[in-house]
């Protein structure tokens, strides 16, 4: 413990000596969340900035941070695998703060990893750069993060930055229901959209719906006549409204996703009440829309609480819950299972910034007991590749970041975590990394 906040006060004191900053964060939940933490705790030392957002820190991206005239850099939520490269840039100073597989290297890092913490369980980008920066106000989005990356429910390190959110009031935690809308939609939205877990009947079926609510006797709208939301509900209809959706999933087969509809939520008190915003998971998504359709600037104002900045995340979420439905019906009648595997080939069909939050839904259809593996084409015509598993599957073995960079060896390039990773590969290698992975999977998993 010593020494990881050890580490945590020599960054911030490298920090606090930098006077010409460009903060550099990855695309998806956790890295807008840990670009945006980054930029809070720079405005509260006085420091000036400027952002730069990629998918990726290829070459390309490396050249761009390099003829940046900024003097100083800050990674969060990756840089620790290419270190060597960002010593060369002559930049004044750097510091990384990342949660990912990494060595110790020539560059100041903040890394769970190299004390020995799991960065796939226990610290996400963003609550890593909570603890660098030790700033209390800024659990929440640390909060974000870690939930955005797949974290919940927090435990560990995680568990301590909430334990001071809570403690400096600006957090609460309590067992509730885990699906989207929960705080934000309306009673019929809130079932007929839901995608994270697939209500099947429900989800895309409005008369279905209402039928559900009158069977279980909710009023979906109050006596005015205006549209009831979750929240807005008496403790009895919470209950009542909780068990009919556990005893339905039971029902149609789906007992995973019936054992994990209700869980810890996170309230982010410093946020407007009956928003996204106000509830951890659904602000994850809200950011998730914003990188996936390459505008993770609209995700940082959001966080960073500019005008007009959530009436615009709102507009991407929209098209974002739409793509998602739209992916998860086709991966539903296209996944194949390959043996060690199941894939999913979205070529021309699922975008490639939202193919692996497809591959983790598949788990609500199919049963968890393979990885998933989903593909899609990039802007440059590149196969991207996304793998999900799930926590049983890592017990017995499985790490999909290290599965992918070996199999991508020689034909692109891969890594991750071990219950969730990616990679991109020339479009003509997809046999050649189809049989290397399966023969990976195969010797983990067995």
């Amino acid at each position: 413990m010593g020494s990881f906040l050890a580490r945590c006060k020599e960054a911030r004191e490298e920090i606090s000596r930098m006077d010409d900053v460009l903060i550099v964060h990855h695309y998806d939940a956790d890295g807008i969340s840990s670009g945006a933490l980054v930029a809070a705790a720079l405005e509260k030392m006085g420091k000036g900035y400027s952002r730069l957002c990629f998918r990726k820190l290829a070459q390309k991206e490396l050249e761009e941070i390099a003829k940046r005239k900024e003097r100083d850099v800050i990674l969060a939520d990756f840089g620790g695998s290419v270190q060597e490269e960002l010593s060369k840039m002559g930049k004044r100073r750097i510091v990384i703060i990342d949660h990912h597989l990494c060595e110790e290297g020539p560059i100041l890092q903040v890394n769970p990893r190299l004390f020995g913490i799991d960065g796939s369980r226990e610290l996400s980008g963003a609550s890593t750069a909570y603890f660098t920066f030790g700033l209390p106000e800024l659990a929440p989005i640390g909060i974000v993060g870690a939930v955005g990356d797949v974290q919940a429910p927090l435990y560990g390190w995680n568990k301590k930055m909430l334990e001071e959110g809570i403690a400096g009031g600006y957090v609460n935690a309590y067992k509730d229901i885990c699906m989207f809308g929960r705080v934000s939609r309306p009673l019929v939205p809130f079932l007929l959209y839901s995608t994270e877990p697939f209500l099947p009947g429900l989800t895309g079926n409005e008369s279905n719906v209402l039928d559900f609510y009158e069977k279980i006797g909710i009023a979906v709208k109050d006596a005015e006549g205006k549209w009831r939301s979750y929240m807005g509900l008496s403790e009895d209809e919470k209950m009542r409204l909780r068990s009919a959706l556990v005893s339905y999933l039971y029902e149609k087969g789906h007992k995973r996703d019936a054992g994990s509809i209700i869980g810890e939520v996170y309230e982010l008190l410093t946020y407007p009440p009956r928003t996204e915003m106000r509830d951890a998971s659904e602000f994850s998504t809200l950011l998730n829309a914003c990188g996936r359709h390459n505008e993770p600037d609209i995700g940082v104002a959001v966080m960073l609480k500019m005008e007009g900045a959530y009436q615009r995340a709102q507009a991407l979420l929209e098209l974002h819950r739409k793509q998602l439905r739209d992916g998860i019906e086709y991966a539903q009648k296209s996944v194949v299972d390959m043996g060690p595997f199941y894939f999913v080939d979205g070529r021309g069909m699922i975008d490639d910034g939202i193919i692996g939050i497809v591959a983790g839904m598949l788990y609500s259809i199919i049963p968890p007991e393979k990885p998933v593996l989903a593909i899609a084409l990039d802007a440059e015509g590149k196969i991207k590749l996304s793998s999900r598993g799930t926590r049983a599957l890592i017990a017995k073995g499985l790490n999909l970041g290290k599965s992918l960079e070996k199999s991508c060896n020689g034909i692109g390039v891969g890594g991750g975590h071990d219950i969730a990773a990616g990679a991109t590969i020339e479009a003509d290698k997809l046999n050649v990394f189809l049989e290397r992975f399966g023969k990976e999977i195969g010797e983990q998993i067995s």
